[in-house]
């Protein structure tokens, strides 16, 4: 019985007993083998671009046994997957941009057809795949957020449904913020930081805005260096977004929040 790491192991939680799981970008095809190991999966797909992860990925699944449960295909995002393939599609540890454009160019191509449900792990980029969500009517039903050797994750679970855009309507409401900003800005909040994880924050929340208002104050340091137009621009775009950060972080509920 594979042993998934912390990070793994929360993304097969997410998904639900029972489902035909595709796994894209699947590396070496652990998530995909612990689910059928633990018969939480009756079949898995595992997608895999590269060829040593592609082979490393057969290989895995042969020595686990699995080969007639596991179907192992080299491709590019959602193209190794057919319609009605899978009921759960699972996606991590690449950048936000490109989950998104996976997302984007398999559902123009009709690969989704059929998927309930998506769990998503950027490491980077988290508000794109909101976005994307948004954008194609899927409810992001849970979030949860993590750190695991020195690295902090976001993992979404988001799941097909017809009153999809309803929902994130109510979701994406920003009322119980106790702040006076703009629907705009506490739309892009929300998507940026992420509405269940403001609706329940944890230390690791804190941690992480902290390290991200870090990053962009010695931006604007930098910024504030150069005489250039664009530069002064930004700089006061940053400066903003520093401020509405801030006041996020502020007005949130947290007993003691972590110390960086």
């Amino acid at each position: 019985m594979l042993k998934l790491s912390r990070r793994l192991q929360l993304i097969a939680d997410f998904v639900t007993a029972g489902s035909r799981i595709a796994d894209i970008g699947s590396d070496h095809a652990m998530l995909p083998v612990y689910l059928l190991q633990i018969d939480k999966c009756p079949s898995a797909i595992a997608g895999e671009l590269n060829r040593g992860p592609y082979e490393a990925a057969r290989k895995q699944g042969a020595d686990a046994g699995l080969s007639s449960r596991l179907t192992v295909r080299q491709g590019d995002g959602l193209s190794v997957l057919e319609p009605g393939e899978a009921d759960t599609v699972t996606i991590a540890g690449m950048g936000g941009s490109l989950m998104s454009d996976i997302l984007e160019a398999g559902y123009k191509a009709g690969k989704l057809v059929g998927v309930k449900e998506l769990v998503l792990q950027p490491n980077v980029g988290e508000e794109l795949v909101r976005a994307w969500l948004l954008e194609r009517s899927w409810y992001l039903a849970k979030e949860c957020i993590i750190e695991e050797d020195g690295k902090i994750y976001e993992i979404m679970h988001a799941v097909r449904s017809a009153e999809a855009d309803a929902l994130n309507a109510q979701l994406y409401n920003g009322d119980f913020l106790p702040l006076m900003l703009s629907k705009e800005t506490e739309y892009s909040v929300l998507k940026k930081m992420g509405p269940h994880l403001l609706r329940d924050p944890q230390p690791i929340l804190f941690k992480k805005w902290r390290h991200e208002l870090e990053k962009l104050e010695r931006i604007c340091k930098q910024l504030s260096g150069s005489d250039l137009p664009e530069s002064a621009r930004k700089l006061e775009q940053f400066k903003a977004e520093i401020n509405v950060l801030e006041e996020v972080l502020k007005c949130l509920p947290m007993v003691k929040p972590l110390s960086s």
